[in-house]
């Protein structure tokens, strides 16, 4: 069977009769689809599609809630997952998992790489099976097991040229011998990180007891069973945690059993999208808008096009032709054009989705697993083919209805255009309007937010001037900590002396950088029941200069010295928000004490800092206990000093290479085995904090600009349009004596008009759908009153000098020229 091509060539032959008006709504449609199509290959491959795993709709993320606290969600403690892994019956496979960094040493360069440290039940549960040698078993993770290691398969192309002679090879690995034994598939993405090597965790269970809940967990439900059954199975065993695993040092099993500690079993690619939808599906709606805005210029395009083919439709319905004949002739050119223009949006959706991946933006999870693959392709088509029929609908219902031959007849050229005529064209340029504002306002409201957020104090000043790294002292290179600790006082002194350096300081936890850790806080005077826990606060290791490198004030007292930490002397700082707080002023905090459990030893407050918007400045200001570097007696343990810090360093140089290279030869000098990792300044940190914020600002900004412009060529075109069908009744206004100001405002006011109708339907519009926006705002409300006054204002200012150019041109036109035309 012969396929007949005949009638696609009649349409593509007309349309290239046409090049304007192909090339224009070509044009139209690409940016319209292409937009609508690059969303949604984001919202497909962060939403939509399925994580990469076999059978992964089994797989569950195993969190806990402890209401009885104020904690909605956190994660699990050794403890708890032994005690799941070992009496839950919901489960095929439990691990627990947590990202880390390590040193590799011992070949080549020191370097500091990302590892993730798990159970040896995680892989298993996944279901990814090494493409070269083996999963570590449970012996290996053991605790005082030989260490063992799997590389990705990235590392192992990178670090080891792919060879396949890796497994079985020794590998430094802060400093202990480390035996690869496995490579992990091309393909495989542990989840949303980039690691380069698993390691297992060596858990002790004899160790465990009721806390630290820092860690992931992932499991695979057994088949039929459910969410809902899973979170009763495990609901029924954590209560024996108790009976199997003494509380924390310093703690009562009271606190734990007042917390009410329960289950929150979730599909594991919703732990890993997190709230990413409420921002992708804002866009997604907002993209929209702009197509449905292309979509109406589309066909106002066709509208004009049928009337100037009044003439050869006359005829052809004269020779016979019916109206479906007709209306299968209009909806033909109109989804061809469809198609056309789906297939270039495709090609910019691609590009689009590149240029995405490639710049990375920070909070969008699953960033690898977005491309135009063929579901998204079949988006692409499926809305140009919805857009072709659509669009093409409005000749077709005005130029193929009943009257087809009285309609085409009163059509002629000596005719002026009435207003059944103008009608159409008129409500899809209003609708246009409308829409525009709504994306406008949408974006106006995006600007607001982002402009309140930069007027939020972080905790730091000139973040330009900040450089931040880190570096780790393996035990098994320093043995004790306090040696660690004056190994890091060394490395800052010699970073101190460098040209134009003001200061450096030490932390566990640079401001805005994601290293947190939240613990309770006793205060001494204050009677604690039997069981109760304090509100959790930040914890944060600082040395000498912290705040002064960062540029976070000191309000009251004094900043820690090298002689506290040195000495261990039981001091501590504490921010302004917890000062006012507990104490009522940071002039009242100072002397008072405070410690980590029931049970601790008391630690005076010497200094109060200012407010640390650790969480990023669209959260509250963190509620921060600043502890020395090294401290003893902390959490029932002999010493404490922090090897994994982050080195703050302040210095007009910063972010250049040569002052980089200075800082790494001034570490390095002091031990040259010690990797340099994730150097950075402060703005890109602080930049990343707004990254959710600057990206849906720039996304609904883009779209509201071209939302805007499709609407003013609407607006321009309709009244170019109405002064060429109108020209000989200008011509006679003009020669009867009309003032042509009186001309040009008649077509300046019908401008404002189609502007006027737009903006209030949007006003209204705008009203009910940014109200889905609230959970991305900061300190500015859907309803914000200078949106909502300014973008009208905006928008009709723009719609006026839109209408200028036609009505300009009307006034110009010649009564004889006119006259003379009909």
């Amino acid at each position: 069977m012969q396929l007949n091509l005949a009638p696609l060539k009649q349409v593509l032959r007309r349309l290239m009769q046409a090049p304007m008006f192909t090339g224009l709504t070509l044009l139209t449609l690409a940016i319209g689809i292409g937009a609508n199509t690059a969303i949604f290959s984001v919202v497909n491959g962060v939403l939509l599609k399925p994580l990469a795993f076999p059978d992964s709709a089994h797989l569950v993320s195993v969190r806990l809630s402890a209401l009885g606290v104020g904690l909605k969600d956190i994660p699990q403690s050794p403890a708890t997952y032994f005690t799941i892994r070992e009496e839950a019956r919901a489960f095929e496979n439990i691990g627990i998992w947590a990202s880390r960094s390590v040193n590799i040493t011992g070949r080549g360069d020191p370097e500091r790489v990302p590892v993730v440290v798990m159970t040896d039940g995680v892989l298993p549960t996944l279901g990814v099976r090494p493409v070269l040698g083996r999963w570590f078993t449970g012996e290996e993770d053991a605790p005082r097991a030989p260490q063992k290691a799997l590389l990705s398969w990235g590392y192992w192309q990178r670090r080891f040229g792919g060879e396949a002679s890796v497994i079985g090879r020794n590998i430094l690995v802060d400093a202990r011998q480390c035996e690869i034994v496995g490579v992990m598939p091309r393909d495989f993405r542990f989840l949303d990180t980039d690691a380069a090597m698993f390691v297992p965790l060596q858990l002790d269970r004899a160790a465990a007891f009721v806390g630290n809940f820092s860690w992931d967990a992932v499991a695979r439900l057994k088949p039929g069973i459910s969410l809902a059954a899973a979170s009763t199975d495990v609901a029924r065993v954590l209560p024996l945690t108790l009976s199997k695993f003494p509380p924390a040092p310093g703690m009562s099993a009271r606190v734990f059993e007042d917390s009410h500690m329960a289950p929150r079993v979730i599909p594991l690619k919703d732990d890993v999208v997190g709230d990413s939808g409420k921002v992708l599906w804002v866009l997604m709606g907002s993209v929209g808008l702009v197509l449905f805005i292309a979509s109406a210029n589309v066909a106002n395009l066709l509208l004009v096009r049928a009337e100037g083919r009044q003439h050869e439709l006359a005829i052809r319905a004269a020779l016979g032709a019916g109206r479906r004949r007709i209306a299968a002739d209009l909806l033909a050119e109109s989804v061809t054009l469809a198609l056309l223009g789906g297939t270039l949006g495709a090609l910019l959706a691609d590009s689009a989705v590149r240029a995405l991946v490639a710049y990375g933006p920070a909070n969008l999870p699953r960033l690898h697993d977005l491309t135009t693959d063929f579901p998204v392709l079949l988006f692409a088509f499926a809305v140009s083919l919805v857009c072709g029929v659509l669009f093409g609908l409005v000749p077709v219902w005005k130029y193929a209805g009943p009257r087809i031959a009285g309609s085409l007849r009163d059509g002629g050229r000596s005719a002026s255009e009435g207003r059944e005529r103008h009608r159409a064209r008129s409500v899809l340029v209003a609708a246009q309007v409308a829409f525009a504002l709504v994306l406008l306002v949408g974006s106006g409201l995006m600007i607001r937010t982002f402009l309140a957020m930069r007027h939020v104090p972080p905790g730091f000043t000139r973040p330009d001037e900040i450089l931040t790294l880190r570096i780790s002292i393996p035990e098994a290179q320093v043995s004790g900590a306090l040696d660690a600790i004056r190994m890091e006082a060394e490395i800052k002194r010699r970073i101190e002396a460098l040209p134009q350096v003001a200061s450096a300081a030490l932390t566990n936890s640079v401001t805005m950088d994601g290293n947190v850790d939240n613990d309770p806080i006793f205060v001494e005077g204050r009677v604690y029941a039997e069981g109760e826990l304090p509100t959790l606060r930040r914890y944060k290791s600082v040395s000498p200069d912290y705040l002064k490198t960062m540029g976070n004030p000191i309000l009251a007292g004094r900043d820690l010295t090298w002689t506290d930490i040195f000495e261990a002397r039981k001091v501590v700082m504490v921010s302004e928000n917890l000062a006012r707080e507990l104490w009522g002023s940071p002039a009242a905090a100072l002397g008072k004490r405070v410690r980590e459990n029931p049970k601790g030893v008391w630690r005076e407050i010497v200094g109060v800092t200012g407010n640390d918007r650790d969480d990023g400045v669209d959260r509250p200001a963190s509620k921060v206990v600043y502890w020395p570097l090294y401290r003893t007696n902390f959490w029932s343990l002999p010493e404490v000093g922090e090897r994994y810090v982050a080195f703050a360093i302040r210095s007009p140089r910063t972010g250049t290479p040569a002052f980089l290279r200075e800082v790494s030869e001034a570490i390095w000098s002091v031990n040259p085995d010690l990797p340099i990792s994730n150097p950075r300044s402060m703005r890109a940190i602080y930049d990343r904090s707004m990254a959710r914020t600057s990206f849906t600002m720039a996304i609904v900004g883009i779209a509201g600009i071209m939302a805007l412009l499709l609407g003013l060529i609407g607006i321009y075109g309709v009244l170019s349009y109405s002064v060429s069908q109108r020209t000989r009744e200008i011509g006679i206004r003009i020669a009867l004596g009309a003032p042509k100001t009186n001309v040009r405002r008649m077509f300046l006011g019908y401008g404002f008009r189609l502007a006027l109708a737009g903006t209030v339907f949007g006003l209204a519009a705008a009203a009910a759908l940014t109200r889905l926006m609230k959970a991305l705002l900061f300190e500015v409300s859907p309803l914000d009153p200078a949106t909502y006054f300014g973008v009208p204002l905006i928008l009709i200012a723009a719609a006026l000098l839109a209408a200028y150019v036609p009505a300009r041109r009307a006034t110009n036109v010649s009564p004889v020229e006119a006259l003379r035309v009909e």
